[in-house]
């Protein structure tokens, strides 16, 4: 029997705005009583890990979703500001019965999100979010949760920073420092603010940092992995070795090298998988990769004898595929890097100490160890709609498919809705740039008068 669809869930968790359904205090404790009602099974003491990033509205979300589990007869361990990988090593290590991360990853501090870990360190799968949400929804839920006498406590793990810092320096290869590397870090002013500089700075680097100094409001605002423009200026004025740009939540980067140049989570993935085929390390014959990350990644691989398993946008797809074919390295264009050897979800610290460890061994700059290929001219243009979805449409899946042909083994097309937003996004590469920006624009007027028009009908038969 088939799990109902879920209608919170999205791709990578809830998320929304802050202090509105469903980010407000309210769905946050019923989430909490739900979860932990769907995990408080057998006869052990059961418990909860709750970590957050450092907006704002976490200390309204932390202590909603505390009350919940505690309703529900789990003990729960607060740790604050942490890594999103941190929580989900934090709930295999502690043996906890969930984890919980508060944080909306790359947005802005208006916004906030909850992702959830089972036992085993991993997100939920679709089915698992569904069940909790028909538990949210169930008449006389509250009646099922914990007696009096089996209400959970609350307690603060002191400790934890310091368990992550320890597991992330373990991942650098043994008998080899940082020493004599200058290393700029953005923190995004996010929940790796202190863990990011202190694992570099351990490591034996020179420690240069930015968006380190969180105010509630200023994470992912101009800095981090998705802005790290002023990271590469940092990089170029203090002459660094390598920039690394961390998202909110630290489950993502993007890399400097020493010019100041962009490093995107595909080049990221060719360096790592190149290394590890090298040394006998990669898993599985290949590597994960999501329908978004560029074809030249794909023949790069390829020319390695290598293989690009595609999967859907989301690092949990990705984590799903690498399980299923038996891959330790997988990741997005977009710096999501899963290495399942040492984390089980994406970790853009660990990621980068992998780069850090390529650039100690190989004596040469990022700008050469880390340009593994030429990538394919590449564009994205999102279209924003109301009512049905234009890819309902018949003679835009036409055109769709016409696009395709058009492109063949020269490039590719790829049109889909947005799993957190009413948007499709259309994306094409090419190796002739203007093709490609012909196929784009063809298919976004298209797809943004099919929009209208449909806009247009529900306004008429709302009237």
């Amino acid at each position: 029997m088939s799990a109902p669809p879920r209608k919170l869930f999205g791709t990578d968790g809830i998320r929304g705005t802050a202090n509105r359904p469903p980010m407000d205090a309210g769905t946050a404790l019923r989430l909490g009583q739900a979860a932990g009602r769907f995990f408080n099974r057998g006869s052990h003491k059961h418990r909860v890990v709750i970590g957050k990033d450092t907006r704002l509205s976490g200390y309204m979300l932390e202590p909603a979703m505390t009350a919940g589990f505690v309703g529900a007869g789990m003990d729960v361990m607060l740790v604050g500001p942490l890594p999103t990988p941190a929580i989900a090593m934090l709930t295999r290590s502690l043996r906890c019965d969930l984890g919980v991360m508060i944080s909306a990853s790359h947005n802005l501090y208006e916004d906030n999100g909850i992702k959830l870990f089972g036992p085993d360190g991993l997100k939920l799968s679709d089915a698992q979010e569904a069940e909790i949400e028909a538990l949210m929804d169930a008449p006389h839920f509250l009646d099922s949760l914990a007696a009096p006498s089996k209400l959970g406590r609350a307690s603060r793990l002191e400790d934890a920073p310091g368990r992550y810092i320890e597991a992330a320096k373990s991942a650098f290869p043994r008998g080899r420092s940082l020493e004599g590397l200058r290393i700029a870090v953005d923190c995004a002013n996010g929940a790796a603010y202190k863990v990011a500089p202190t694992v570099l700075w351990e490591l034996g680097a020179e420690v240069v940092t930015t968006g380190v100094s969180p105010d509630g409001f200023n994470i992912n605002r101009d800095c981090g992995a998705t802005a790290p423009g002023r990271l590469g200026e940092l990089v170029r004025e203090r002459r660094a070795d390598l920039g690394i740009a961390l998202d909110g939540d630290a489950d993502r980067l993007a890399l400097c090298d020493e010019q100041g140049r962009i490093i995107d989570g595909d080049q990221i993935l060719a360096t790592i998988a190149g290394a590890w085929h090298r040394d006998g390390r990669l898993a599985g014959g290949g590597v994960v990769a999501t329908v978004m990350s560029n074809l030249g990644l794909e023949r790069h691989l390829e020319g390695l004898g290598l293989a690009l398993h595609r999967t859907k946008v989301g690092d949990r797809y990705v984590g799903e595929r690498m399980r299923e074919a038996g891959c330790n390295l997988g990741g997005e264009q977009s710096g999501h890097v899963i290495l399942s050897d040492f984390a089980t979800t994406g970790d853009g610290l660990l990621a980068a100490l992998q780069v850090l460890a390529l650039l100690v061994e190989e004596k040469r700059p990022a700008s050469e160890v880390c340009r593994r290929f030429t990538p394919l001219p590449q564009l994205l243009e999102n279209i924003r709609y109301t009512g049905p979805s234009p890819l309902s449409d018949a003679e835009v899946m036409a055109a769709i498919a016409a696009a395709g042909t058009r492109l063949g083994a020269r490039g590719r097309v790829l049109v889909r809705p947005s799993g957190t937003e009413p948007l499709i996004r259309v994306m094409a590469e090419a190796e002739d740039a203007a093709e490609m920006r012909a196929v784009v624009a063809e298919l976004a007027g298209l797809i943004r008068a099919r929009a209208a028009a449909s806009a247009v009908k529900k306004t008429v038969a709302a009237e």
